[in-house]
């Protein structure tokens, strides 16, 4: 099934390939200037931090939705080893065994393709199984520090939680700038909150998966209007879902990764975020959200930290 002409005609407003040259792999990433961290830096006022990952345990978020995805499987392979004789020095190490995708993390530019082609145009069978993924892999991200916006959807709209049927759609995001007081620009790591990741801290996590409320096709046009580096949730789908298009399924993650070239993060825990926010009256922070460099990969988990 060919994708519909509504999605061509977004790609086409928002597509960044060449934009950066013909050799690119980073994408909106290039938006991140020393400028840019420069004045991340002066966002922070209180010194206040606040991690945004869930914990990297068996009993995650995932739900068997996508094949191999697997909570982390962690496993003791010596303990207290006194490895060079008795009464020296002993050790314990540990191995884990987990989808990249499977905690909070971030999807890199690879993680989608559509029509044979990834990111810059670059062919998707570049994507191989003994070598992952020869271009803009998740290894491509480095020193990923910029500054954060929170953009409270669901404190802006006065709910605790958005509706499992809400697509975010751009009025929300306008909203919710007022609602922070902030004003989204070039090179800003944007956080959309929609209270969804409550769920999970509740402990019923098989309630957090579908339906699930998340970004609007509509809403790729507004990050690429304001040059935004990087978008993550608090979702497992990061987009609505099911679809508010009839078979029109994952077209925020093509318009995103593969057209714009732009990272999107999923499962990060804005709740404390939230509350530290409302508290201090302020929406703007710096944010560290290196992910693991994995080479070859097209995701990896990622333990964010915003500093207020």
């Amino acid at each position: 099934m060919s994708l519909p002409a509504e999605f061509h005609d977004i790609a086409g407003r928002v597509n960044n390939w060449g934009r950066w040259g013909e050799a690119d792999e980073r994408g909106t990433l290039n938006l991140i200037t020393d400028a840019v961290v420069r004045e991340a830096v002066a966002a922070v006022r209180s010194g206040r931090r606040i991690p945004l990952a869930l914990p990297l345990r068996h009993g995650g978020v995932q739900s068997g939705f996508i094949p191999g995805r697997i909570d982390p499987l962690h496993t003791m392979v010596q303990i207290n080893q006194e490895m060079f004789g008795p009464g020296a020095v002993a050790t314990s190490d540990d191995i884990v065994t987990m989808g990249l995708q499977a905690a909070t993390h971030w999807d890199a530019l690879t993680h989608a393709s559509h029509g044979g082609r990834i990111y810059n145009g670059r062919p998707a069978d570049t994507i191989t199984a003994h070598a992952g993924a020869q271009f803009s892999s998740i290894a491509a991200v480095e020193h990923l520090v910029s500054r954060g916006v929170l953009l409270d959807v669901a404190r802006a709209r006065r709910v605790d939680r958005l509706a499992g049927d809400h697509a975010v759609t751009p009025e929300d995001l306008d909203a919710a700038e007022e609602f922070g007081g902030v004003r989204v620009r070039a090179g800003d790591i944007v956080l959309v909150r929609t209270g969804q990741m409550q769920v999970v801290l509740a402990g019923d996590r098989h309630a957090y998966g579908y339906p699930s409320p998340g970004l609007s096709v509509r809403t790729p046009e507004w990050f690429h209007a304001r040059d935004v580096a990087a978008v993550a949730n608090d979702t497992l789908t990061f987009e609505i879902f099911p679809p508010e298009i009839e078979d029109l399924w994952l077209p925020v993650h093509a318009l995103h990764l593969v057209e714009m070239g732009m990272l999107q993060g999923q499962n990060w825990d804005l709740e404390a975020l939230s509350t530290a926010c409302a508290e201090e009256g302020r929406y703007a922070f710096l944010l560290t959200a290196a992910p693991e460099p994995f080479t070859g990969a097209t995701g990896s988990p990622v333990a964010p930290v915003a500093v207020l």
